[in-house]
């Protein structure tokens, strides 16, 4: 088998198909919740910390105005930018927990699925033999 035969069976499998759908999906949720972030929790934090863009809070490292923004004062050297730590922690969390939901909901369902295709499970060995010397005695 080629390598080009080899990797068209590989990707029209059904789990990379899956699988990529998936990170399409999660890269476009992803930009909503960056977007929930950015344009509507942080502003809210922000003004009750300041009013400033909480994103542009940094501890200047190299002797920089602390008034600047953010890209300013990284272009005059290195700032510890706890501001823009905070936001993309936030949607860390935020993407964290909707996932955590969407599972927890996921295997509420996968368990509520009655078990109908599953084969009964064969009985002990002793059941069978006692079976056998039920239906014995009663032919007697």
């Amino acid at each position: 088998m080629s390598i080009l035969q080899e990797f068209k069976s590989f990707a029209v499998k059904g789990n990379v198909v899956d699988l990529a759908i998936g990170v399409i999906i999660g890269a476009a949720f992803g930009k909503i919740v960056d977007s929930l972030v950015q344009d509507i929790i942080m502003p809210i934090i922000s003004s009750i910390f300041g009013g400033l863009d909480f994103s542009n809070y940094y501890l200047p490292l190299k002797g920089q105005a602390v008034g600047l923004p953010l890209a300013e004062a990284k272009k005059i050297g290195a700032v510890l930018a706890y501001g823009n730590f905070m936001t993309i922690f936030l949607n860390f969390l935020i993407l964290s927990f909707i996932i955590f939901m969407m599972v927890r909901i996921i295997n509420a369902a996968r368990k509520a699925e009655p078990a109908a295709s599953a084969a009964p499970a064969a009985p002990p060995e002793e059941v069978v033999l006692l079976r056998e010397i039920r239906d014995a005695l009663n032919n007697q």
